[in-house]
């Protein structure tokens, strides 16, 4: 960090470290070569004057803050590949790895531009083109010679991806699709980059051939002229307005009237079509689903790092700001002195770090999934497609309620723009209905443990992330026998999926039995089923955090250890207690037990009260990517509130126009 004046209380934190913080922030990152990488990204990015700001970018107007965002984001993509070509790194596998790194990191807070056609056109290009359409587009993409997203939702269907209105129908005549958006709910609405930004685009349309629908695939799909960036003929494209968040994004419409493109535009890795207009299906219909998957996976590294941040900030802000006597005695104590404020705060930095560790377990079933399906292997993608559908949920839905926790522990202070908690809350809070509702997707989470609970009862062996429901098949209602150690009330959490998902699936039967189909049966145990989801979704956080945290515990000094353990109580501790219901219900949980897991939460609190500070600063975030008035590393909270206020349009004059306009003639008016 550069040397600065900072303020003694937070100083005064810094001193109470107990560990290492240069050995915690090398475990969160990955280790010394990506720490290394890290920050130097963060050092030449920082020292860049083509980012510096004049006038904060939520004083600009829509179109100039897109603009702005256009200019940083071609800057940052041509330093970057100038970059790694001085230091001898460059290649295209290099050039991509970094471009991901990048767009989460906050480098342009108000989103980026062109982050969508890193995280979506090129891994839909990977993952639907054929070898011979990865040649014709890959290359180009990765040099950004076009540029491209992915349109999926339309305006009038989202998650539901079989209601997709938009049409390709094969011409055998001219061996070309022709693409149609029938109605305006057909319009594609919301893809990022869209508006204004791309030239090219992944379309999800209906197949149509020989008269036959055949369902989604996707097609590749010129929008605007490579030289003029006018549109092209047949489409009709444009911006969708502001937003909560994601200002800069520019997210777009597209309607396409009789679009004409060649057979040869459908992505063909999977499914085909032959000159004949003969469809060849793919060997799974999951197939077409493998960008979704890869993108919620990379949502929950995300909201790992999106809440961790507003931790930082929050935790930060709560050792500077003094608020209220404890003892009446003794001047007015830090914010983070008051319990209150610590069970706030800890177990947010307690979920982030877990919810990062979660993210990398998810990352590496992805790979082996992958990798199995290069080699021809289906057997997986099933599995990783439910884990990630109820992580997406669990990862948005807990970054979205934990920001605003962040933001009201910091009191009125945390309204202002400048403290950053918007940008956060609005990047969560748009995960959690993008690439799939979150409702939607618990549901199809639930859809998957109800078949793997049916195989469970045949005898069937099930997939890894499942394996527990054999324990409970063959049984009634079982109470788990509880203790509090950590391994067991994981345990438990299995036991309340097992059991509220033997309940549910009774539920189902028991409507069929009284008449209703089986969709009607499954829409009536929605509720008892999005709550098998969910807790299934905790319960694979809970014991990626743990594995992770105990392999860590291996290798660490005994101080980091001590904390590790204590961060690892905190959020199992913290998510037992948000079910207690349940665990008093399917396990042997008695009164006492609860008092004794609330003790042992306080304790967990009492612990990690000296080290909160260290463990958001071991984060390793600067300042310019934190972006924050109220978490800046010197605690200079009030100075750097006035010189953001001072920023303000309103203050650069010390008259304004609409006192002659307006209040003026008003207050002379003598009403």
């Amino acid at each position: 960090m550069p040397a600065q004046v900072v303020n003694k209380d937070l100083q005064n934190e810094r001193n109470k470290c107990t560990f290492n913080q240069e050995e915690f922030t090398l475990w969160w990152v990955g280790g010394e070569e990506q720490l290394k990488e890290k920050r130097s990204r963060e050092s030449y990015f920082e020292s860049q004057p083509e980012f510096q700001d004049k006038v904060p970018l939520h004083f600009a107007s829509h179109q100039e803050l897109y603009e702005e965002t256009v200019r940083k984001a071609t800057v940052i993509f041509t330093k970057v590949k100038k970059l790694l070509t001085e230091q001898g790194k460059y290649d295209e596998k290099k050039y991509v790895h970094f471009m991901e790194a990048l767009l989460g990191t906050g480098f342009i807070k108000e989103g980026n531009p062109l982050g969508i056609h890193f995280s979506m056109f090129i891994p839909a290009i990977v993952g639907h083109a054929s070898p011979e359409q990865q040649d014709q587009y890959l290359k180009k993409a990765l040099n950004c010679e076009i540029i491209g997203s992915y349109a999926q939702t339309e305006l009038g269907h989202g998650t539901f991806l079989r209601g997709l209105e938009t049409t390709a129908t094969f011409d055998p005549q001219t061996d070309e699709f022709v693409i149609n958006s029938p109605t305006l709910t057909s319009y594609k609405w919301w893809p990022g980059a869209l508006a204004q930004t791309v030239n090219h685009c992944v379309v999800m349309a209906q197949l149509y051939s020989n008269g036959k629908c055949y369902g989604i695939h996707p097609f590749m799909v010129q929008v605007r002229d490579s030289d003029t960036h006018m549109p092209m003929p047949g489409i009709d494209i444009g911006d969708i307005g502001d937003k909560m968040g994601y200002k800069g994004v520019n997210n777009g419409y597209l309607g396409l009237k009789n679009v004409r493109i060649p057979r040869t535009g459908m992505m063909m890795k999977n499914a085909k079509l032959m000159r004949d207009g003969t469809y060849v299906k793919p060997s799974s219909s999951v197939l077409a689903y493998g960008t979704m998957v890869f993108v919620r996976v990379i949502i929950v590294r995300n909201m790992a790092q999106s809440l961790a941040k507003a931790a930082t900030i929050a935790v930060r802000y709560s050792s500077v700001r003094r608020q209220s006597h404890i003892n009446p005695e003794l001047p007015e104590v830090q914010v983070i002195d008051h319990v209150t404020q610590q069970a706030k705060l800890f177990p947010l930095v307690a979920k982030a770090i877990a919810l990062k560790l979660t993210s990398d377990n998810l990352w590496q079933m992805y790979e082996r999934t992958t990798s199995d399906l290069n080699s021809g292997s289906l057997d997986r993608l099933p599995e990783l497609h439910a884990i990630a559908c109820c992580l997406k949920v669990v990862s948005t839905s807990d970054t979205a309620t934990g920001v605003e926790v962040c933001r009201l522990a910091c009191g009125g202070h945390g309204y202002l723009t400048c403290a950053n908690f918007l940008n956060y809350y609005s990047l969560a809070s748009a995960a959690s209905t993008y690439e799939g509702e979150n409702t939607v997707l618990l549901l199809q989470t639930a859809r998957f443990l109800v078949k793997m609970w049916n195989q469970a009862v045949q005898g069937k062996q099930l997939m890894p992330t499942v394996g527990y429901l054999q324990n409970y098949v063959g049984k009634q209602v079982q109470q788990f026998p509880w203790s509090d150690s950590v391994p067991v009330i994981i345990s438990a959490f299995q036991a309340v999926v097992a059991n509220k998902l033997r309940i549910a699936c009774q539920s189902i039967e028991k409507r069929k039995a009284k008449g209703a189909t089986p969709e009607e049966a499954t829409n009536m145990t929605g509720l008892e089923l999005i709550q098998v989801a969910e807790v299934h979704g905790r319960w694979f956080v809970l014991q990626s955090a743990y594995e992770m945290f105990e392999k860590a515990c291996q290798k660490a000094s005994a101080p980091l250890v001590s904390v590790m353990q204590n961060l690892c109580k905190l959020v199992v501790y913290d998510e037992a207690l948000r079910i207690r219901g349940d665990l008093l219900r399917f396990t042997t949980m008695t009164e006492t037990d609860l008092v004794k897991l609330e003790q042992n939460y306080e304790a967990c609190l009492q612990a990690l009260r000296p080290n909160a500070v260290g463990i958001v600063d071991a984060f390793d975030y600067p300042d310019f990517v934190l972006g924050s008035a109220l978490g800046a590393y010197d605690g200079n909270v009030y100075e750097r509130l006035f010189a953001e206020a001072m920023k303000s349009p309103l203050n650069q004059e010390p008259v304004n126009k609409t006192f002659e306009l307006y209040l003026k003639p008003l207050m002379k008016s003598r009403l």
